[in-house]
C-alpha cells in the first residue's frame, strides 16, 4: 500500500490525505480569526493555499503529513489532525485542529488516537508530542484527555518561533499501556 492511499477509519470519521478538492474548507477554516489563533494566526486564500500545498507536500516528502477529517455520516471536512514534523520541528508531533462549529464534539481527540495509533505503528515513532501554545486549554485538555503530559517548555522553528510552546507527549510504551488498560475496562 502505498502511503497516498492511507486512510484511517473510525466509529465517526475517515481520515485521508489532503486532496485540493478541500481547499474550500480548508481556507474557511483558516480565516477563522479564533481557531487560527493558536497555529500562526488566520490566512488569506493565497497563504491558505500556500499551507495546503505544503501539507500535501509534506505527505510526497516525508510520507506522513496531517490527515483530512472527514465526518462519515455527512462528508463534511472537519479539520485536519495527524503527524506532523517539517524541518526544525522539536519532535514528531500528532496536532489537531477542528473547525470551530465541531469543537467540543470529540473529534479531535478521537482523530488524534487514530493518528497515534498509526504513527507508533506504521512510522515507528517512538514518542509523540504535542506543541501548544501556554494559552491554549482546550488543547491543553485534549492532550491530558490523550493521556499526554507536559514534558517542557520549547520554540518551533521560524517563522512560529517568536514564542515558547509547550511541549506535551508521551512515550510509544505509555502509549501502548494506556491503550491496553483502555481495551480491558
Amino acid at each position: 500500500m502505498s502511503v497516498f492511499d492511507v486512510q484511517l477509519v473510525t466509529p465517526r470519521l475517515i481520515l485521508r490525505m489532503p486532496c485540493a478538492g478541500d481547499f474550500e474548507a480548508w481556507a474557511a477554516f483558516r480565516a477563522d480569526e479564533e481557531v487560527a489563533r493558536y497555529i500562526g494566526g488566520p490566512e488569506a486564500r493565497p497563504m491558505a493555499w500556500r499551507s495546503l500545498a505544503a501539507m500535501i507536500g509534506a505527505w510526497h516528502l516525508r510520507g506522513f503529513a496531517m490527515f483530512s477529517v472527514i465526518d462519515k455520516a455527512t462528508g463534511e471536512w472537519l479539520g485536519r489532525v495527524g503527524p506532523w514534523q517539517p524541518e526544525g520541528w522539536p519532535g514528531t508531533e500528532v496536532g489537531w485542529s477542528i473547525v470551530r462549529a465541531h469543537w467540543g464534539k470529540g473529534f479531535g481527540p478521537e482523530a488524534a488516537t487514530a493518528s497515534i495509533d498509526w504513527a507508533f505503528d506504521q512510522l515507528g515513532w517512538s514518542e509523540v508530542i504535542h506543541t501548544i501554545d501556554p494559552r491554549n486549554e482546550n488543547s491543553r485538555a485534549v492532550a491530558a484527555k490523550l493521556g499526554s503530559r507536559y514534558l517542557r517548555m520549547g520554540r518551533l522553528p521560524v517563522p512560529h518561533d517568536a514564542n515558547e510552546v509547550e511541549i506535551w507527549g508521551q512515550s510509544r510504551e505509555q502509549w501502548l499501556a494506556r491503550r491496553a488498560s483502555e481495551e480491558r475496562t
